[in-house]
């Protein structure tokens, strides 16, 4: 093993005395790995590309994930269920309809009552329908993600272990993100759609490795909150953006997106080059130890806490917002039209911007400066979970623009801290993109088993208030789940 040296960015090695306070960026401790970035013009440069690349992938999962594939699920689905004479129903009015029988203030027509039993089997097919397409896509990005962690941890190239893969898949997953825009059928969108997310998140797994391989733990807390600003940015801004597209280019909104993750992630490999790992010492491929290897890191206590954890927290969240568009159309009182609901959507994350972006700035800084973790992790997921509780004491749509501010700041704290705990806490500082393919399995199960859930529970339950049951009772866990962790 070679001795480390310190570099300037100005191209001279500094004097011994002043290498510690001088330096920006510490050369690699072994062959064919990444400098690690301290100071200076080196770690800006690298905060600023990888903010501006995981705000261009969470563009997609904002814009696309909460309009797009809902509104064309619809589309889909209304052509199915509302034929021939059926077809220029208003289900508005007819949602409304629905509203004033249950309470008592309106009795159907016999056709009324026929349309209603459609307006029935339609809002559970959708949501069913919307809630497959969505975990179909998490589970075989879940299986993917610790495989491609795996290889790129294993990648020899002149250009690094992590880049290959983050412009390959970047590249991928827009192709197939552009087909999307022409499927037929659900299910043809579902294959589509499966395949341009495990692309894309063959892409953004190196690019979060990049973090454990480039940045010295005392910074981790800080650039988490720089990549959680631009992750959270990146969701509302794709969701706004998403929002005013469709009215202009329909379903023509996701070559957009498409071009800017392709752009955003040639920037990121273009401007914060790595070095070569052709030099890169790896052991023997076999496959009982690359198998194993998966479960190594959930057997350390800590990581096994903070994993399962993440899994429940990301899992409630994702039961909460899974059917946003359609819980304006069908829970809210008064009830929206989708065209209103879609205008709407995108309202709630940018009311929420200014207090995650709080949080956010403040979180990451002053977790490096207390050297404290797991308190901020509790504290986010009590606040979260306290959030589910608002739209069941309110099914308003001010209630629901309440919740979203209360998550958002929640949240804000939330995504720094738990991504420098996750690195903190990995227990094999030569597997970095293995283990945090495994954490990223995390979000992703909880992310998947989110949609599924929400959808039966309004299949089973006809309704949504059980929805944020099921969403507050999750946080919650999760917030209990990361009190036996240890370090710090």
């Amino acid at each position: 093993m070679t001795t480390p040296s310190l570099t300037d960015m100005s191209g001279g090695d500094p004097p011994p005395a002043e290498a510690a306070s001088t330096a920006q960026v510490l050369d690699p401790t072994e062959p064919g790995t990444s400098p690690k970035y301290l100071r200076g013009r080196a770690l800006r440069r690298y905060a600023l590309w990888y903010g501006l690349a995981l705000a261009a992938f969470s563009s997609i999962w904002g814009g696309v994930g909460s309009l797009l594939l809902p509104n064309q699920v619809q589309t889909l689905e209304a052509a199915r269920f509302f034929t021939g004479g059926d077809a220029g129903v208003d289900l508005q009015k007819l949602t409304a309809l629905k509203n004033a029988i249950a309470a008592g203030t309106a009795t159907a027509t016999p056709e009324q009552s026929r349309l209603l039993g459609i307006l029935a089997d339609f809002d559970a097919s959708r949501a069913q329908s919307l809630a497959l397409v969505a975990s179909i896509g998490l589970i075989a990005t879940m299986v993917a993600q610790p495989l491609i962690g795996v290889f790129s941890d294993r990648t020899r190239t002149r250009f690094g272990r992590r880049a290959p893969w983050v412009l390959l898949g970047s590249f991928v997953g827009a192709g197939f993100l552009v087909g999307v825009r022409f499927a037929p059928t659900v299910a043809v969108l579902t294959v589509l759609w499966v395949i341009a997310s495990v692309a894309l998140n063959a892409a953004a797994s190196p690019l979060g490795a990049t973090l454990a391989d480039r940045i010295p733990e005392t910074r981790r807390g800080s650039m988490s909150a720089f990549g959680g600003f631009g992750s959270f940015l990146g969701g509302v801004l794709g969701s706004v953006g998403a929002g005013a597209a469709l009215s202009t280019l329909g379903l023509d909104s996701y070559f957009v997106f498409a071009a800017l993750v392709v752009l955003c992630v040639a920037l990121f490999v273009w401007r914060v080059k790595d070095g070569s790992s052709l030099d890169l010492r790896v052991p023997k491929f076999e496959w009982k130890s690359f198998l194993l290897g998966f479960t190594y890191a959930v057997r350390d206590r800590d990581y096994r806490w903070v994993w399962v954890a993440r899994i429940l927290l990301t899992f409630g969240y994702g039961v909460s917002g899974a059917l946003g568009l359609y819980m304006l159309q069908s829970y809210v009182k008064p009830a929206l039209s989708l065209a209103e609901a879609t205008k709407l959507v995108p309202l709630f994350a940018l009311t929420a911007l200014p207090a995650t972006l709080v949080a956010i700035v403040i979180a990451g800084p002053l977790s490096d400066r207390l050297q404290r973790r797991k308190s901020f992790v509790f504290a986010a997921s009590v606040l979260m979970a306290a959030s589910m509780a608002i739209p069941l004491l309110s099914p308003t749509v001010p209630a629901l623009f309440v919740q979203a501010v209360v998550a958002g700041f929640a949240f804000g704290i939330y995504i720094p801290v738990d991504q420098a705990l996750v690195v903190d806490v990995l227990p094999d500082p030569n597997a970095y993109g293995r283990d945090l393919g495994v954490a990223n399995l995390a979000t992703n199960l909880g992310q998947s088993l989110g949609p599924a859930l929400a959808g039966a529970v309004v299949t089973i339950t006809g309704g949504y208030t059980f929805v944020w049951v099921a969403a507050f009772a999750l946080v919650a866990l999760a917030a209990i789940c990361i009190l036996p962790v240890r370090r710090r």
